[in-house]
């Protein structure tokens, strides 16, 4: 075989390498394709693994069959008590027809365009409907539902299905800020008003029980002192008379006896009495004569 030979079979070889590669194409398992033949769609390919197609004449586009996410820019939207807010939202979806995406479509950023401001219109269309408090409240839940099935509907036409529709975060305007806190510190001090005043009531309630307890701790006690003083008094007395109808002369040394010690507790007592006071009497007859 001479070098001509050679020269023409591997001239062929690699033509049916280059046909056999154009006409094999690989689905990746997050890809779905689409086989088109001079513009036009022929097939679409969702499942993934090796596939065929003509060579030079067929080309294969693909797009993601994952969840993808679009993030529009924010905007401004009147709400109905006449406040505005600067609302920057974001969407999930996924591609479900790629020959529809293609048609209307065709790429991603085109997507971005055009979805994203049909998903700006139905927030601002929704969110127009409803007031600042509606928005902060668990209503936001329901509204977010709304704008949901409204962009769902909508997005049908572009070949995509909405997973996911979310205001990612709600800015106020520097004005309708603080004016909001100013609302939100008068209605926190009113409840501090009122929650000082319920205090108080309930303190002086609990004060006022708590004097009435006091009051009658100390009549009662008072009740028993006396009564306990009355019988002390009552038993001294007996016990003195009984003392003294018993040894008159031993009372009456006794008591004298107890006058002394009141009398001479102190070292700088000093009496000016005469001798012959009935004072002194036991100090100079026993007997007290």
């Amino acid at each position: 075989m001479n070098r001509f030979s050679l020269y023409l079979l591997g001239a062929l070889a690699f033509i049916v390498l280059l046909v056999a590669t154009g006409a094999v194409f690989t689905v990746h398992q997050t890809k779905q394709a689409l086989v088109l033949q001079f513009g036009q769609i022929e097939r679409e390919v969702k499942e993934p693994g090796l596939n065929f197609k003509i060579p030079f004449v067929q080309n294969v586009v693909y797009y993601d069959n994952r969840t993808l996410d679009i993030d529009p820019p924010p905007f401004e939207v009147l709400l109905t008590d006449k406040k505005r807010i600067n609302v920057d939202a974001y969407a999930r979806y996924r591609i479900i027809s790629p020959s529809l995406y293609y048609q209307r479509i065709q790429n991603e950023a085109r997507l971005r365009d055009r979805f994203g401001k049909t998903t700006n219109a139905a927030l601002q269309r929704v969110l127009a409907t409803v007031s600042l408090d509606d928005v902060l409240s668990p209503r936001r839940n329901e509204i977010m539902a709304q704008i949901e099935r409204e962009v769902s509907e909508q997005a049908v036409s572009f070949g995509i299905e909405v997973v996911d529709v979310r205001i990612g975060r709600t800015d106020l305007p520097p004005q309708t800020s603080q004016a909001v806190f100013s609302r939100m510190r008068t209605e926190r001090e009113r409840e501090a008003r009122e929650l000082r005043a319920e205090g108080n009531e309930i303190a002086q309630v609990i004060r006022a029980g708590a004097d009435k307890e006091r009051t009658l701790l100390i009549a009662t006690a008072e009740k028993q002192n006396q009564i306990l003083r009355g019988q002390g008094e009552a038993n001294r007395t007996r016990i003195l008379a009984r003392a003294f109808t018993e040894d008159e002369e031993f009372f009456l040394f006794y008591r004298a006896l107890q006058a002394y010690r009141a009398s001479l507790a102190t070292q700088d007592t000093t009496l000016l009495l005469s001798p012959n006071s009935a004072f002194f009497q036991y100090f100079s007859d026993p007997n007290g004569r």
